[in-house]
């Protein structure tokens, strides 16, 4: 049964009319029809099966036939990432970070990032597709862009991740904690020692993500694998 995502249904519908954008893939490209049944999940813990009762290409109105909930997770993978300059790198980050589970996804402005525009809503449609590829329950928040030192005054405590050799590292799996722990990682020219101290103050950890140096994208999501590995 094919999966598909809209928001806005609520647990307690009875019926329901797709967005046009779905509709259109239904209908259009799928080739659905009137019959046919179609699983359908709001990215906040719901998940429907449905039976199309409409197959019209821009209002797609479906029967309800049951409703299930799944509760939220009771951990937080919080990704904080200097956007890259490439926009493909950082979408598939969202894109395989979703995969994996992690819950909040933030964009910081430091000093060396190469990009300092981007829209979220491209991001959002990645994170959706990827919640429908995985099966999974819950779509990640992402956050849009913010200073590096605004974010780490209203997040405080949380972990650093940098390269800076001659500054102590901690390992990760010593002090990730699994609610508020924000994870920052750098951009391609790595945290300024000024933004490493600034994180200090404000509580948080600097750690080191092993030997070798990885690119922002590969960095972030090799975090949030380690922190879903400390989590189980």
């Amino acid at each position: 049964m094919r999966l598909f995502f809209d928001e806005q249904i609520i647990p307690d519908s009875i019926t329901y009319t797709l967005s046009e954008e779905e509709s259109k893939h239904i209908v259009k490209v799928l080739r659905l029809q009137e019959g046919d049944k179609i699983g359908l999940i709001n990215g906040k813990g719901s998940s429907f099966t449905c039976l199309i009762i409409s197959a019209h290409p821009k209002r797609c109105r479906l029967k309800i036939l049951n409703h299930s909930f799944t509760p939220p997770p009771e951990y937080d993978i919080h990704i904080a990432i200097a956007p890259t300059k490439q926009m493909e790198r950082i979408e598939w980050f969202v894109e395989k970070a979703t995969e994996i589970g992690v819950t909040e996804i933030s964009l910081i402005l430091c000093k060396n990032t190469e990009r300092n525009k981007l829209k979220i809503e491209r991001l959002t449609k990645k994170a959706i597709s990827a919640i429908k590829q995985s099966k999974r329950l819950y779509l990640p928040r992402i956050n849009p862009l913010i200073s590096f030192e605004s974010f780490v005054n209203k997040n405080p405590n949380g972990l650093i991740a940098h390269c800076e050799e001659n500054l102590e590292r901690l390992h990760f799996k010593d002090y990730f904690q699994k609610t508020k722990c924000p994870i920052l990682i750098g951009p391609e020219g790595d945290f300024t020692e000024k933004e490493i101290k600034i994180a200090l103050k404000n509580g948080y950890k600097a750690i080191t993500l092993g030997e070798n140096r990885l690119r922002t994208e590969t960095a972030a999501l090799y975090a949030c694998m380690y922190a879903k590995i400390c989590l189980e």
